[in-house]
């Protein structure tokens, strides 16, 4: 089992009085059952496992008469053992299946709350998407993403290394033989991505071939989900939308156009079909800003946006960018116009709790792929793959606009000037704390 940092927040949760039935969200195969039932296992005497895909009968318990008593009475004889709060994890697995057992998470929450209860689906953002599923304030949210770089070094059996990044500071420079050991781990996690599968088979037998097949399977699976789940009229739109967003991002500017997903397609044709791919976990989409200022939010165009995968490793094989470009030494970072390390900074990002960032254009002539907001600070961040920093976009950026601090994304080993920061790819983890 690959040791995740979500396990910290579910012990917070576990141990918090004021809990409510937990919602995990993510996308598919990124390894929510696997997880809850870990933790069950090393932290409750006993776990209670339901999966409303696989036993259809189970939502009809949840019809009617919404008891949670009732309920878990039944589910105690279903189970061969009595559910007790305090002592058994109970968890409710592909709850989107079943509306009712979502909307009873309500009633759990105002009369058992001592009960632990974890939920979890393959496209519950989906089914939350709807007003009628959502049990407004009656639940807590957490979201499990792929494997992080920090995650992938410890599941190859590196935790030192780990514990050394969270402690690098600006002040010095990384030792040469360290940024050569953290570079060539962020080339491997370049090839895997962070699907916990393609991070395990990795592992196991270190062979390529393996690996992408089992990255080919999961975008597989996710494109069969689309004729399975999705609204019929939707799915050609959701294929479509999907199946560019790789050649949309290897564009100079890679603003989202409608036109290269079909000659003369427009927004509103798309909008379902973007907002399901979106709800689904399958995408992050980041939206352009005017200005700057505080609140930044208050500055975004929801008409100009780009879109990008939620895991390097399914990009670059829909991508088709072949193994042989990921073993030589320099072109990892330089292919694909970089446009996986600008969706690896974003991925990072998320990961580690900064929400959602935005990016800024100026009159189509300078752009920061990324700008986010700490506290009461705007703090633009630019990507580059490779150590050649030269760039105009971030200088036009800094002089209009005069930042405290400012990050530039490379491969070359930290730095700071005049409020700019240089920060190795391997350490974008580190924003937050380096903010703070």
């Amino acid at each position: 089992m690959i040791d995740r940092d979500i396990i910290k927040d579910l012990k917070k949760w576990m141990n918090d009085k004021d809990r409510k039935p937990l919602v995990l969200k993510g996308l598919r195969q990124v390894g929510k059952t696997s997880i809850l039932k870990e933790f069950g296992k090393n932290h409750f005497k006993d776990t209670a496992y339901f999966n409303f895909e696989t036993q259809k009968d189970l939502c009809d318990l949840f019809k009617g008469n919404i008891s949670p008593e009732r309920i878990i009475d039944t589910l105690s004889i279903m189970h061969g053992s009595s559910i007790e709060s305090g002592e058994t994890l109970l968890i409710l697995d592909e709850i989107q299946e079943c509306n009712e057992a979502l909307n009873s998470l309500k009633y759990f929450c105002e009369n058992m709350r001592e009960l632990h209860i974890a939920t979890a689906g393959s496209l519950l953002g989906i089914a939350l998407s709807k007003p009628s599923s959502f049990p407004v304030g009656k639940v807590d949210f957490m979201t499990l993403f792929p494997l992080s770089l920090k995650e992938f070094i410890k599941a190859n059996d590196e935790p030192m290394m780990v514990t050394n990044l969270e402690r690098i500071d600006l002040d010095h420079p990384i030792p040469k033989p360290l940024f050569e050991k953290y570079s060539d781990y962020l080339k491997k996690y370049f090839i895997t991505g962070g699907m916990p599968e393609a991070v395990a088979k990795w592992i196991d037998t270190k062979d390529i071939e393996k690996t992408e097949t089992v990255i080919r399977n999961i975008l597989s699976a996710y494109e069969l989900d689309f004729a399975k789940h999705a609204p019929v009229k939707d799915i050609p739109k959701i294929s479509e939308i999907w199946n560019s967003i790789p050649n949309q991002l290897a564009r100079e500017n890679k603003k989202f156009v409608y036109t290269a997903v079909r000659s003369g397609a427009r927004a509103r044709e798309y909008e379902n079909a973007m907002n399901w791919l979106k709800d689904a976990g399958l995408m992050h989409k980041i939206t352009r800003i005017t200005k700057p200022h505080l609140p930044v939010s208050s500055y975004s165009d929801p008409s100009s946006f780009k879109l990008y995968f939620s895991d390097i490793g399914l990009l670059r094989v829909k991508s088709n960018l072949p193994a042989s470009v990921f073993l030589e030494t320099n072109r990892l970072f330089t292919e694909f116009k970089g446009a996986i390390s600008e969706n690896y900074v974003l991925n990072e990002m998320i990961a580690c709790g900064i929400n959602l960032p935005f990016y800024w254009t100026s009159d189509a002539t300078a752009e920061v792929e990324f700008v986010i907001q700490s506290e009461t600070k705007v703090v633009p961040i630019e990507v580059k793959s490779g150590t050649n920093v030269s760039s105009k976009s971030l200088g036009v950026y800094r002089k209009f606009y005069k930042p405290e601090t400012s990050i530039r994304a490379s491969m070359k080993n930290i730095g700071i000037e005049n409020g700019l920061i240089s920060l190795p790819l391997f350490m974008v983890s580190e924003i937050k704390r380096i903010l703070t």
